[in-house]
């Protein structure tokens, strides 16, 4: 047992010397320094400051991660209770993706409630809303506003939530009140854009454009008015006007970042390199993983929704915990979910320590349930990781047409995912490496994939959910025959169209564009 400080070595005034000249190195942006100051702290035994500071040091300028994972998990012990932390705990943890001890935390600090502080209240709400918790995040965003009731992001958080949890009404109201308090308030016409299909008799156009005049626009709010004006003029069947709406908006967002094509065929043609073991003995538990692959917005979120009918299954939407147990086992962290250092490490990977790790890390989110789904679409690239690790698991592909999932995806603003999707050719150009390397799983791991088809899960539901739940070796049930979303977080940019009943489109969203993407359509395969 660690005890929190070794009076016998040195004095208290010297551990709080120590801790203020780290403090003073960290605002003067002296990292070594603030880093040699904690670790003589650390020296006397386990303090959380000092702990979570070395943590991001070592997982992000050194690159040690197990270190950095490791400190972040012994700051908790010392760090509940102290208000002081919340901020740089949450954040930590979720930088791991510790989801379990995220939660823990949260369950063992009560006085958040109570705390008077509308910013970590905020950040509080956050990380329960990653968490799949909406209620709760709800009330800590509620209690947020309620010390500061003028601000418009916490009012549009709190939306976002309502949104999240189908209640799409209560979600309105309150952005039409961020409206109110800022009428160019970007973010909220771009979440209002996408939460209904919108009319002549109602639309927001008139007032998106008026946002769009307002002088010094940030590029990041120009970005989300051109989208929402994109979305909103396509409800309309304007469609010049809404693709050209599109196009500034992704030239916009597409000049702020970097995007790599010939480092992603580099990683593509290494993950195809990888050696994988058909049938490596891995690590298996009673609870079944279900892993939903694709690319993003090609039915991920419909087919988890129609799987979660069976009332075994847990639906916990997207999770990036085998990219966070690839990092530990590689000892190297990278932002998405994998690069080729993680490959390139991949022979000395302990698999069954791998997939030990992602069970307990998902334990939390059970009860008493027998599978559980993780429908994150990039571990189409963690296909090799998953399949060594976990001999058990069910790994299910989504297939769409490309020329629909490349169009939906040049339609979204992604968060920090998918920066090959604001250029046509660069989108096509993922989709036609993305396919290769699925057929590559194929060959490699025969049996252990199922290719479900969008226009088989939409035009022939229950034949097709029969074969997935024979796959995933549950019965068949009615229930699966539409999305079991009633009363339950859906957070992803599906969380609109997830609520409707399964539609079969008769003429694909992309065609009414086809004379605006040729270099799209061109360049797919």
């Amino acid at each position: 047992m660690r005890e929190k400080y070794d009076m016998t070595s040195v004095g208290m005034p010297q551990i709080d010397e120590w801790l203020s000249r780290a403090r003073h190195a960290v605002a003067a942006k002296d990292m070594a320094g603030a880093t040699e100051h904690y670790r003589k702290v650390l020296e006397q035994g386990d303090n959380a400051e000092a702990l979570l500071h070395l943590s991001s040091f070592e997982a992000r300028a050194n690159d040690n991660y197990r270190k950095g994972r490791d400190y972040a998990l012994r700051a908790l012990s010392s760090a509940v209770g102290n208000p002081a932390l919340v901020p740089s705990v949450l954040l930590c943890l979720r930088h791991f993706e510790e989801s379990a001890a995220l939660r823990g935390y949260i369950d063992a600090s009560p006085f958040l409630r109570s705390m008077a502080d509308p910013k970590t209240l905020h950040l509080v709400s956050a990380q329960l809303s990653w968490l799949g918790d909406q209620a709760l995040a709800i009330e800590f965003v509620s209690r947020a506003m309620q010390l500061q009731p003028q601000m418009p992001s916490l009012r549009l958080a709190r939306a976002t939530m309502e949104l999240f949890l189908g209640r799409f009404d209560d979600a309105e109201a309150d952005i039409m009140e961020c409206l109110r308090m800022d009428p160019g308030f970007a973010n909220a016409y771009w979440v209002l854009a996408w939460m209904r299909k919108w009319s002549a008799d109602k639309h927001h156009v008139d007032g998106i454009r008026r946002a769009l005049l307002k002088p010094s626009l940030s590029l990041v709010d120009k970005t989300r008015l051109y989208y929402a004006l994109h979305k909103e003029l396509d409800d309309l069947g304007d469609v010049a006007g809404a693709f050209a709406a599109l196009e500034t908006a992704n030239r916009i967002h597409r000049a702020a970042h970097k995007y790599d094509k010939e480092g992603t065929h580099r990683l593509f043609a290494q993950l195809k390199q990888m050696p994988v073991q058909a049938n490596a003995p891995g690590y298996t538990s009673d609870v079944t993983p279900i892993f939903v692959v694709g690319m993003y917005r090609s039915g991920t979120t419909l087919l988890e929704q129609l799987v979660g009918g069976d009332p075994g299954v847990f639906n916990a939407g997207e999770l990036h915990d085998m990219a966070a147990r690839v990092r530990y086992a590689t000892d190297h962290y990278f932002p998405s979910a994998t690069d080729p250092i993680a490959v390139a490490r991949a022979p000395g990977i302990d698999f069954r320590e791998l997939g030990r790790n992602y069970m307990e890390g998902v334990a939390w989110r059970l009860d008493g349930h027998t599978h559980i789904t993780d429908k994150w679409p990039p571990n189409h690239m963690n296909v090799g990781f998953i399949c060594q690790a976990m001999p058990h698991a069910k790994v299910i592909h989504m297939s769409r047409d490309p020329r629909e999932t490349c169009f939906s995806n040049l339609r979204e603003l992604f968060a920090h995912a998918a920066p090959y999707s604001y250029d046509q050719v660069e989108l096509a150009d993922y989709s036609n490496q993305y396919r290769d390397l699925m057929d590559h799983w194929h060959q490699v791991l025969p049996g252990r994939i199922l290719d479900v088809t969008y226009a088989d899960l939409t035009r022939n539901t229950e034949a097709t959910m029969r074969k997935v739940a024979d796959f995933c070796g549950f019965p068949f049930t009615d229930k699966m025959l539409q999305p079991n979303s009633q009363g339950k977080s859906v957070a992803t940019a599906s969380a609109v169209q997830v609520r409707e009943k399964v539609i079969a489109r008769e003429v694909p969203k992309w065609a009414p564009y086809e004379q605006y993407l040729q270099p799209l359509l061109n360049e797919l395969r």
